[in-house]
């Protein structure tokens, strides 16, 4: 694996090429990665795999045109060739009058932000073998589980870098650990499925594979002879690991393009009160060994934490620079780059702000509701808001969980979620995007 500094060197000496070549302006980014995965099912190990790479993707600028290119053949010929193509490519593309660099002036200067990603002490297959063959075994020891899926356990690790030709270069690593385990509970046509996974950036972060399998148990025979909901309008209580969703259809909401399109259910809502007032939403690319902490976003710019919503009150889009300039507005720092194409945006660690009332509080007063633990489809138009999705959990009966249910539709739109939405106490950073547990009023519920 190759240094940050050497990393960013390789990123920068594109750059160079570019500009020689006839560029008036260029980016590069650089990726190196390399990955373990172990795999076991039944006591045994079904697969040890192992990748690595090396990409490449450089943007060139002549006047108001450009273009992308990318690769993984890394020599000096194909370097000149790649160079070569992406302005040749810019000279023929059609013109843009929002394209270009960041704004030299909001440019990330002196040093970043250290953020603790990388733990560099080496795990062996074999350990990552016995953390899969641990997660296995207390999932399949919960009384009711009758078969696996299977158990896996990996390790990462990761450079990327980015230089642009009007001033900046700057590079990170990052590592990875992850334990997960699948099982099934039940028999025959009466069986049912689910798993449990965690992943950090440092290896001392994961949770004891004991504690892994045994919850992936507990879940599958938790969900053995569901039931059937009424339909009508009710409650409905959203497990953490099926709400964050409902902040990832916010963040493609507020994401410039789809401003700059006119494209989104919030088009209008900036400044105004789109969530209930106990709600604050953030955004924090600097937590310490965060799974989406950054030192500087996709174009250079530095990040800071932000609030998205502040009791209730949208507080900002997620702007890149191509979309704050169309808007007239400042790029925010949320520029996402993949080793393709221009610039997107994308939040880092976002999460909603724990509220005050634990979950059992939440829920005591729900004669008549359900608690979902599992969402299927895609049934959400970015648009309209309007939203749709099948799902899975537990009904709610007395102010108290009861029996699993399943093959229920929940729905409603967005904009009315989000204001009727109350969040529970119980927040806990597991993933790169999290919530408590979280009540909505009023949704309609179709029942089997």
């Amino acid at each position: 694996m190759l240094t940050t500094h050497q990393a960013q060197e390789r990123a920068h000496d594109i750059v160079r090429r570019a500009i020689t070549a006839g560029a008036d302006a260029a980016d590069a980014v650089f990726s190196a990665h390399g990955s373990t995965e172990v795999s076991v099912r039944l006591g045994k190990l079904e697969d040890v795999g192992r990748s690595e790479g090396e990409d490449l993707g450089l943007r060139v600028f002549v006047g108001q045109r450009s273009a992308s290119v990318s690769t993984s053949d890394l020599s000096s010929a194909a370097m000149d060739a790649l160079v070569e193509r992406a302005v040749a490519m810019a000279r023929e593309a059609p013109e843009d009058r929002w394209a270009g660099l960041a704004p030299r002036e909001r440019l990330l200067h002196g040093a970043a932000p250290c953020l603790d990603l990388a733990d560099h002490h080496a795990i062996t297959p074999e350990a990552l073998r016995d953390a899969a063959m641990r997660a296995e075994d207390a999932a399949r020891a919960v009384a009711g589980v009758s078969n696996s899926e299977g158990a896996g356990a990996g390790a990462s690790e990761s450079v990327w870098a980015l230089a642009t030709s009007h001033g900046f270069a700057g590079s990170y690593a990052t590592t990875g650990f992850s334990v997960s385990a699948s099982v099934i509970a039940g028999e025959g046509g009466a069986m049912q499925r689910d798993h449990a996974f965690h992943s950090a950036r440092h290896r001392a972060h994961i949770e004891a594979p004991e504690a892994i399998g045994k919850l992936a148990g507990d879940r599958a025979v938790a969900r053995l002879a569901p039931g059937t909901l009424r339909s009508g309008a009710m409650p409905v209580v959203f497990d953490p690991r099926v709400g964050a969703g409902l902040l990832g259809h916010l963040s493609g909401a507020i994401a410039g393009i789809a401003i700059t399109r006119r494209t989104s259910f919030l088009l209008d809502a900036l400044g105004t009160q789109v969530f209930a007032a106990g709600v604050t939403i953030r955004d924090d690319p600097h937590r310490p060994h965060g799974l989406r902490s950054r030192p500087f976003d996709g174009e250079g710019l530095p990040v800071s934490p932000v609030a998205i919503v502040e009791a209730g009150m949208l507080e900002t889009w997620l702007l890149d620079s191509a979309s704050a300039r169309q808007l007239g507005l400042e790029p925010t720092g949320h520029a996402a780059r993949g080793i393709a194409g221009a610039p997107g945006v994308s939040t880092s660690n976002l999460f909603m702000e724990p509220g005050k009332m634990p979950v059992a509080t939440l829920i005591e007063d729900i004669e008549d509701g359900v608690y979902v633990t599992e969402l299927i489809g895609q049934g959400v138009n970015p648009v309209t808001g309007d939203y749709s999705r099948g799902a899975a959990g537990f009904a709610i009966r007395g102010g108290e969980i009861a029996g699993p249910v399943a093959g229920f539709t929940i729905a409603g739109n967005l904009l009315a979620m989000y204001r009727e939405l109350t969040p529970a106490n119980d927040l806990v950073f597991r993933q790169g995007v999290n919530v408590p547990t979280l009540r909505i009023e009023g949704m309609t519920v179709a029942g089997a």
